[in-house]
């Protein structure tokens, strides 16, 4: 069984996305997720999925930093594209408190609407939280029982965090961060309360490059996915393989597919 990277943000200025998947199929990592966050990312997604439809699925979705950019119309695309052919989830969605690049009742308000058209279309949420855990829980909690599931995109949480959300039935997605001795302390004990059923490896690239990868690269890419298992093996005492098989499975099933 390859490797599923299940989330790079694969319209990134900084990739050219045929470099990256021949890359990425070259280290055994033959499937892709790729993120949309804004509108104008959302037609380029369906394009690259319709170049490489047995490589790649993809998201649709306003992340929280953009959300003052989603206009009704908008929302009325989203809802519409949600339906199409290798869209797997809605998102990257959620709350961002951290830098607020758009008013906090305005991500509340486009995070709902999200929900809300995700329960519609019978399709799981891809999750983005950042200093606006107990928010985001709360809106959660109301709209779970009638959505079909989702993922904490990129978690960076706590030991309790990562719990409150196993309580909701998401899967948890792991990154690079995990390989970030400073920064990845807690997170380093978090995945320790995660159930092998609920953990999904991704890069999140080009952010996150593993910082115990060697040489160091500028921008992290779903070739590297396969060390940052290497390093969450070792913290979890787990045989790479298992996390690979177990990962690209739980992806199957969180994006429906078979």
């Amino acid at each position: 069984m390859p490797w599923f990277d299940a989330g790079v943000n694969l319209l990134d200025k900084r990739f050219d996305a045929d470099d990256i998947i021949q890359r990425a199929k070259d280290a055994g990592v033959e499937k892709l997720c790729i993120i949309t966050t804004h509108p104008n990312e959302w037609d380029v997604a369906v394009s690259l999925y319709n170049q490489y439809p047995d490589t790649c699925c993809y998201t649709i979705g306003v992340h929280p930093h953009n959300a003052k950019d989603a206009t009704p119309n908008d929302l009325a695309r989203l809802r519409e594209l949600a339906q199409q052919k290798g869209c797997v989830a809605i998102g990257e969605c959620g709350l961002d408190f951290n830098r607020n690049f758009s008013p906090q009742p305005v991500q509340l308000s486009i995070f709902e609407a999200q929900l809300k058209i995700a329960a519609d279309v019978s399709l799981p949420v891809y999750l983005h939280e950042r200093d606006a855990f107990d928010e985001q829980l709360s809106l959660l909690t109301r709209y779970m029982p009638n959505l079909q599931g989702g993922i904490a995109h990129c978690f960076t949480g706590n030991a309790e965090q990562v719990k409150q959300y196993l309580a909701l039935d998401l899967y948890i997605g792991i990154t690079g961060w995990v390989c970030d001795e400073k920064r990845g302390e807690a997170l380093r004990e978090a995945v320790k309360h995660i159930p092998l059923e609920r953990l999904i490896l991704e890069t999140d690239a080009p952010y996150l490059f593993p910082k115990t990868l060697r040489p160091r690269k500028r921008n992290n890419e779903p070739a590297f996915l396969p060390h940052i298992a290497n390093q969450l093996g070792e913290y979890l005492q787990v045989e790479t393989d298992k996390l690979r098989i177990s990962s690209y499975a739980n992806t199957c099933e969180l994006f429906s597919l078979s």
